[in-house]
C-alpha cells in the first residue's frame, strides 16, 4: 500500500462513531472537508480516515501539510513535490499536475489549508474537475466552499455525565496523555469530579486536554483545575516537534484570530459578552453599532462560523443558536477589554437581556389570553438565556446596575419559582436589594422584596417570608394596580395558609380577586379563588372549596396557562383526596402530570406526585405508590425544598402503615413533625394522633414513645434512607392483620367507619361528606376488604370496639 501517511505519535483516544461515520461519507463524495477549531483534532481525524481508505485506492493515500507555507503560489509546488511531479519545460505546473493525477485513483489529503484558503480552493475545484479517480480530504478551519464538498465539523470529544466520568472519551485522553507525561495519574474517587469539572471547562477540545495532561507531572487535576480560568499561562507545554502555533493554547488560538478581518474580530471580541448560547437578534442587539452595522453582522457571524470560531447549532424547530467555546470565550474577553469596550458591552448586554426577558415575562404570564403554545415558547427562550441571565445580574452587581438589575431579576421570578431555583433567586435579590436604591421606583423595590419573599418561602423560612412579604407590600401600593400587585397578594394569602394567619389570608385573596377582576388580570383572578378554596376546604367547607376551585381552574382554562391549570387540577385532586373521592383525585392529578413535566416545574411535579403516591397508597396499590413517592422523594432533594420533602416522607410513613411495617411509619412520622416544626409548618395533629394510638395499641406506650423520638432526632437524609431502606417487595396487608393492629384504614374510611357504626347507608353517606353515593359505595367496599369482614354489621362492631365516633 503506497501512502506517505506519517507513524502516529501516540494512542488514538475515541471517536469511533465520528470515524465510522467519515468512512462512510468519504465514499459517497469526492471532496470531504473536516472543519473546526484550533486544537480540535482536524489533523488527526483526517489521518486516521485516510488509513482506513488508503488501501481502496490503487495509487495510495498522500498527506501534504500546508501549514508552515505562507504564499499562495506555493500550494501547487508543495502538493507536486509531494506527488513527486516535476515542473516540465514548456508546460505550467498545474497542468502537469492534473495530467499526472488524471488516470491514477488516489486520496490527496490537504492539510491546514485556512490561511492559504482560496489557492487551496481553486487547486482542488480544478484537479477534481479533471482526474475521476481523485478523492480530497481537507482540514480548515473553515470551508473550501467548492462544487461538490461535504463540510463535516469535527466536534470536541464528548464529555462526562455524572455517575459515568470514565467513560467520556475527553477524560479517556486526558488519562492516556497524563500517563504518557509519567504522572502515572489514574481515576479515583477524590480526583474524579476535578477531572471531569477540567474536561467541561476545556470543552472537550484535545489540545487543551493534552496541555493540561502535560501538567499533572507537577500539579494534581485539582490544581490545574482551581487554575484553568488562566488557562493560557498554564497550557503552555507542548510538544517541541509541533508547529508553533500548536505548542501552546494561546498560539493556537492566536493563529486563528489573525486570519480574521478587523471587523470579524470587532465582531468576535463582543460576543465574548455571551455566557451561553445566543441567536442573531441577541448578537444584532448587543454588538451593532457604527463600527459594526447592524445589516452586516449576519455576514460577519456567518464568517466566524464558517472559520469555526463560532459554534451554529439548529435547535428543535429548525431555529438556529450559536456559542463561543469557553477558551474562545475567554480569548475573545482579554480582547474586548483591551480595546476599551467591556464595559459599554456588558451594559448593552445586560439593557438587552432585560428588555427581552421583561417582554417574555409579559408574554408568558401576564397576557390575559394567549395561546399556551406561544406562552411556551417565551418560557423556553429565557430558560435557554439562563447563563446569559446568570451573567447580566452579577455585571448589574458588580457595576452598581441596580434598576436594570432588579427588573431582569423581577422578571425571572416565574422561572425561578416554576423550576424551584429558590437558592439562586434569593442570593440575586439579596445582592441586588443591597445596592444604592436613590432614585428607584417604590414600587420596583416592593415588587424586588415580595420576589425575595417568595423565594424564602421555597427555602422554607416562612418567618422571614412573611416579614418581607409585608414590606414589599407596603412599596408596591405606592404603584397601580395590576398583576404585579396580585401576584404579591396571592402569595401572602397561600403563605398566611401555610402558617394558620387563615383570616389574613382570606383577606388578600378577596383583595386580589377584586383586583385582578377591576383591570381583567385573569391569572390572579384564578390564583386569588384557588386560595379562597383552600380556606374553605381548611375550615371543612367542602362544597364551597369544591365550587371556587372548579371556577378558578375555569379562569386559568381562560388565560391558556398550562402551568396554572396543571397546578389548579393539583389542588383539585388534592381536595378529592381529603373528601375520600379518589377515582376524581386520581383523575385530576394524572391530568396535571404532562403539563407540570413539560414545563420542568419542579416543586408543583414533586406534591403531583406523592398525591399520587398517597391515593395509591390508599387503593393498596403499594407498588405503584412506592414509584411514585420515589420520584417526588427525589425532585424534593433537588429543590432542597423541606416541606416537599416532608410531604413525602408523610406519604411514605402511611405507606408504610399500609404495607404493616408500622415501627417504620412512627419513625418516619417523628421525622416528619420535626422537620414541619423545624420550618414553622403547621400539620394536622388528627392523622399523628391516630398512628400512635394504633402503635401503643402493638406496642405498648414505652415503645411506642421510643420509636416517635427516635424518628424525631433523625436528619432528612437518615429519615429518607429510613423511609427507602428494604422496600423491595412490600407485603400486602391481610385482614387478620388489619383487625389486630386497629386496620390500616384512612382517616376518610375511619370516618366513614363511624358513619356505618351509626347505620347510615351509602347514599347518607354521601350527603353527609359531600361525595358521590358510587365513591362511598367503594370505600365501604375497601374498608370490607382491609379488615377482612363481609358484613355492615362487623364494621359497626369494629369501630365500636376501637373507640371509632
Amino acid at each position: 500500500m503506497r501512502h506517505n501517511l506519517p507513524v502516529e505519535p501516540n494512542r488514538f483516544v475515541g471517536r469511533e462513531r465520528d470515524l465510522d461515520e467519515l468512512h462512510r461519507l468519504a465514499g459517497e463524495t469526492r471532496i470531504l472537508t473536516l472543519c473546526g477549531v484550533g486544537g480540535i483534532g482536524k489533523t488527526r481525524v483526517a489521518l486516521q480516515v485516510a488509513a482506513r481508505l488508503a488501501g481502496d485506492f490503487a495509487d495510495g493515500a498522500w498527506l501534504v501539510e500546508l501549514g508552515r507555507l505562507t504564499r499562495a503560489e506555493l500550494v501547487t509546488h508543495e502538493v507536486a513535490g509531494v506527488l513527486g511531479v516535476h515542473e516540465e519545460s514548456g508546460r505550467s505546473l498545474p497542468d502537469t499536475l492534473r495530467d499526472h493525477l488524471r488516470p491514477r485513483r488516489l486520496l490527496l489529503v490537504l492539510d491546514n489549508c485556512e490561511h492559504l484558503v482560496e489557492a487551496c480552493a481553486e487547486l482542488a475545484d480544478a484537479l477534481l474537475a479533471a482526474c475521476p479517480g481523485l478523492r480530497i480530504c481537507a482540514t480548515s478551519r473553515e470551508p473550501l466552499k467548492i462544487p461538490g464538498e461535504l463540510v463535516w465539523r469535527v466536534p470536541p470529544l464528548d464529555l462526562p455525565e455524572p455517575g459515568r466520568v470514565a467513560d467520556a472519551e475527553s477524560v479517556q485522553l486526558f488519562l492516556d496523555r497524563a500517563v504518557a507525561a509519567g504522572s502515572g495519574l489514574t481515576l479515583t474517587e477524590d480526583n474524579a469530579a476535578a477531572v471531569a469539572g477540567l474536561c467541561h471547562a476545556l470543552d472537550g477540545v484535545p489540545l487543551a486536554l493534552e496541555l493540561a495532561a502535560a501538567r499533572t507531572s507537577m500539579l494534581s487535576p485539582q490544581q490545574i483545575a482551581a487554575r484553568v480560568g488562566d488557562r493560557f499561562q498554564l497550557l503552555t507545554t507542548g510538544d517541541r516537534t509541533a508547529p508553533a502555533r500548536q505548542r501552546t493554547l494561546l498560539a493556537t488560538v492566536e493563529w486563528s484570530h489573525d486570519l480574521l478581518g478587523d471587523p470579524e474580530r470587532v465582531l468576535l471580541r463582543r460576543l465574548s459578552v455571551f455566557a451561553g448560547q445566543f441567536d442573531l437578534d441577541l448578537a444584532e442587539g448587543v454588538c451593532a453599532d457604527r463600527d459594526v452595522p447592524v445589516e452586516r453582522v449576519l455576514d460577519l457571524l456567518g464568517g466566524l462560523v464558517d472559520k469555526s470560531l463560532v459554534v451554529s447549532e439548529r435547535q428543535e424547530g429548525g431555529s438556529v443558536r450559536y456559542r463561543l467555546l469557553e477558551t474562545i470565550r475567554h480569548f475573545a474577553g482579554e480582547r474586548l477589554a483591551e480595546a476599551g469596550e467591556r464595559d459599554a458591552m456588558r451594559d448593552r448586554h445586560l439593557a438587552v437581556l432585560c428588555d427581552l426577558v421583561e417582554a417574555r415575562h409579559a408574554l408568558g404570564m401576564v397576557a390575559p389570553r394567549t395561546a399556551w403554545e406561544a406562552r411556551f415558547a417565551a418560557y423556553r427562550q429565557v430558560t435557554g438565556l439562563t447563563d446569559d441571565v446568570r451573567a447580566a445580574l452579577g455585571w448589574a452587581v458588580d457595576a452598581g446596575r441596580a434598576e436594570r438589575g432588579l427588573r431582569l431579576a423581577c422578571a425571572m421570578m416565574s422561572i425561578w419559582v416554576s423550576r424551584g431555583s429558590f437558592i439562586e433567586g434569593l442570593r440575586w435579590y439579596e445582592r441586588l436589594l443591597a445596592l444604592e436604591a436613590t432614585g428607584l421606583p417604590e414600587e420596583l423595590v416592593g415588587r424586588a422584596w415580595a420576589r425575595l419573599a417568595d423565594m424564602a418561602f421555597g427555602r422554607d423560612d416562612l418567618a422571614t417570608a412573611w416579614t418581607i412579604g409585608q414590606r414589599g407590600l407596603d412599596l408596591q401600593r405606592s404603584g397601580p394596580v395590576g398583576w404585579e400587585l396580585g401576584t404579591t397578594l396571592n402569595f401572602l394569602a397561600m403563605l398566611g395558609l401555610r402558617t394558620g394567619r387563615i383570616e389574613e389570608a382570606v383577606a388578600y385573596s378577596s383583595e386580589a380577586l377584586e383586583g385582578a377582576r377591576s383591570c381583567g388580570d385573569l391569572w390572579n383572578e384564578a390564583t386569588a379563588l384557588a386560595g379562597l378554596a383552600a380556606a374553605a376546604a381548611l375550615r371543612g367547607r367542602w362544597r364551597e372549596a369544591q365550587r371556587l376551585g372548579e371556577e378558578g381552574l375555569g379562569k386559568f382554562r381562560e388565560t391558556g396557562h398550562n402551568w396554572g391549570i396543571a397546578r389548579a387540577l393539583v389542588d383539585l385532586g388534592l381536595l378529592a383526596q381529603f373528601r375520600g373521592d379518589l377515582d376524581a383525585a386520581y383523575e385530576n392529578l394524572r391530568a396535571s402530570l404532562s403539563m407540570l413535566r413539560e414545563m420542568d416545574a419542579t416543586p408543583e411535579l414533586s406534591r403531583c406526585l406523592a398525591g399520587l403516591g398517597r391515593i395509591e397508597a390508599q387503593r393498596q396499590n403499594l407498588g405503584a405508590a412506592r414509584d411514585w413517592l420515589a420520584q417526588s422523594l427525589e425532585l424534593s432533594r433537588q429543590t432542597g425544598q423541606q416541606l416537599a420533602l416532608a410531604r413525602a416522607l408523610a406519604a411514605l410513613s402511611t405507606l408504610a402503615e399500609t404495607a404493616g411495617d408500622l415501627e417504620r411509619a412512627v419513625g418516619l412520622a417523628g421525622a416528619v413533625a420535626s422537620l414541619r416544626e423545624s420550618i414553622g409548618q403547621r400539620a394536622s395533629a388528627s392523622r399523628v394522633e391516630e398512628l400512635l394510638a394504633r402503635a401503643r395499641e402493638r406496642f405498648g406506650a414505652p415503645r411506642t414513645a421510643l420509636l416517635w423520638t427516635m424518628g424525631r432526632e433523625m436528619g432528612v437524609e437518615e429519615a429518607i434512607r429510613h423511609a427507602t431502606a428494604g422496600q423491595g417487595d412490600l407485603p400486602q396487608v391481610t385482614g387478620a392483620a388489619a383487625r389486630k393492629t386497629g386496620g390500616p384504614l384512612t382517616a376518610r374510611e375511619r370516618e366513614i367507619a363511624a358513619l356505618l357504626a351509626q347505620g347510615l347507608s351509602n347514599k347518607a353517606i354521601a350527603e353527609e361528606l359531600v361525595i358521590s353515593p358510587a365513591t362511598a359505595a367503594r370505600h365501604v367496599a375497601n374498608i370490607l376488604l382491609k379488615l377482612g369482614f363481609t358484613s355492615r354489621a362487623q364494621v359497626a362492631a369494629w369501630a365500636a370496639e376501637h373507640g371509632i365516633s
